[in-house]
C-alpha cells in the first residue's frame, strides 16, 4: 500500500502567504475554516494531524502599524511575532471550533530540533497532545530566536517536526501545484514533474525564491525541496500540493494508492523515493 493512503500521522505545513490576507494583513478565517474541516475529517479517519503554522509576523505587522515597511530589522519581526501570535492562535482556535477540537501552541527554535535534551521534551509534549485529541499547532519561536538559532522557514521546521515525531507524511501546502522545472508564474513554459523519485542536484536547481508578489513569507521551492530532503532521510514522504485543492489532492492520491490510474496532471509532487538503504533515521540527537 502507499505511504499516502497508509500514513497515520501528517504534518500539514501552512505559509504566511497563505493563511493571512495581503490586502487587510488579517487571518483569512475563510480560508482557515476549509482547512481545519479538511484536517477535521483526516481526523475522523483515525490520523494524527499537526500543523505548522507561520504568520505571527505577517499579522503582527498590522497591530504594530508597520504595514508601510517593506523589511523589518529582527527586532522589529521579533516584536511583529510576539504582537501577532495570540492573533494566530485566535484564528486557529476559530476555525477548529466547529470541530470540537481544541489547538495548542508549540513555539520551537532550531536548537529544540537539534540539542538532544529539548527534542526529547518537545516530542513527549507533541505527544501528550496528540493522545489528548488536540491538534498541535507550531511555530517558531521568533520573539526569541536570533538569526543564529532560526530556521528562517517554517518548511524545514515542518520537516525537523515530521522527523521528531515519526511522521509518515508531510503535506507543504503551497502557492502553486507542485514542482515545475522553473517558477510557473514568471515562465508560462515551466512543465510540471509529477512525482520525483530521486532528489538529485538538477532536481534541487529547478527551485526558486520566496514568492515575491505575495509581499510576505521566506520559504519558496527551493525550501520545499530541502525540506522533503529532511523527510526523506526520516521515512516521511512528502507531498507539495496547491493549497486551494489540497483535500481533492488527498482524495485523488488516494485513489491512485488503491490501484486507480494516476490523475493526468497529479498536483500533488514531489514524494521522496523509497528508502534504499539502512532503517529511517528517526532518532534524536546526540547529546551535546
Amino acid at each position: 500500500m502507499s505511504t499516502l493512503s497508509a500514513a497515520r500521522r501528517i504534518v500539514i505545513k501552512v505559509g504566511s502567504a497563505l493563511l493571512v490576507d495581503p490586502k487587510g494583513g488579517t487571518a483569512d478565517r475563510g480560508w482557515l475554516a476549509a482547512l481545519a474541516k479538511d484536517a477535521a475529517r483526516l481526523r475522523a479517519e483515525g490520523k494524527d494531524v499537526l500543523i505548522v503554522s507561520s504568520g505571527s509576523i505577517a499579522l503582527g505587522r498590522r497591530r504594530l502599524g508597520l504595514t508601510g515597511k517593506k523589511s523589518l530589522d529582527l527586532e522589529e519581526k521579533q516584536a511583529c511575532a510576539a504582537a501577532g501570535q495570540s492573533l494566530l492562535m485566535r484564528a486557529w482556535e476559530e476555525a477548529f471550533e466547529p470541530h470540537d477540537t481544541p489547538v495548542a501552541q508549540v513555539l520551537l527554535t532550531r536548537d529544540d530540533t537539534e540539542i538532544r535534551r529539548r527534542w526529547l521534551n518537545a516530542r513527549a509534549t507533541v505527544e501528550t497532545l496528540l493522545r489528548l485529541n488536540a491538534v498541535p499547532v507550531v511555530n517558531e519561536n521568533d520573539t526569541v530566536a536570533t538569526e543564529e538559532i532560526r530556521y528562517g522557514d517554517n518548511d524545514r521546521l515542518a520537516a525537523r517536526v515530521a522527523q521528531m515525531i515519526g511522521a509518515d507524511l508531510l503535506v507543504l501546502l503551497s502557492d502553486v501545484d507542485g514542482l515545475y522545472t522553473s517558477d510557473p508564474r514568471s515562465h508560462p513554459d515551466a512543465r510540471h514533474i509529477p512525482v520525483v523519485d530521486v532528489l538529485t542536484p538538477e532536481i534541487e536547481a529547478m527551485g526558486g525564491g520566496a514568492n515575491a508578489a505575495a509581499g510576505m513569507g521566506t520559504g519558496g521551492m527551493a525550501t520545499k525541496i530541502a525540506a522533503a530532503r529532511i523527510a526523506h532521510g526520516a521515512g516521511c514522504a512528502t507531498l507539495i500540493t496547491l493549497a486551494a485543492g489540497a483535500a481533492r489532492s488527498w482524495d485523488r492520491w488516494k485513489q491512485w494508492s488503491r490501484g486507480a490510474a494516476p490523475p493526468s496532471s497529479p498536483p500533488t509532487p514531489p514524494r521522496p523515493p523509497p528508502i534504499s538503504s539502512g532503517s529511517p533515521d528517526r532518532s534524536p540527537p546526540r547529546a551535546h
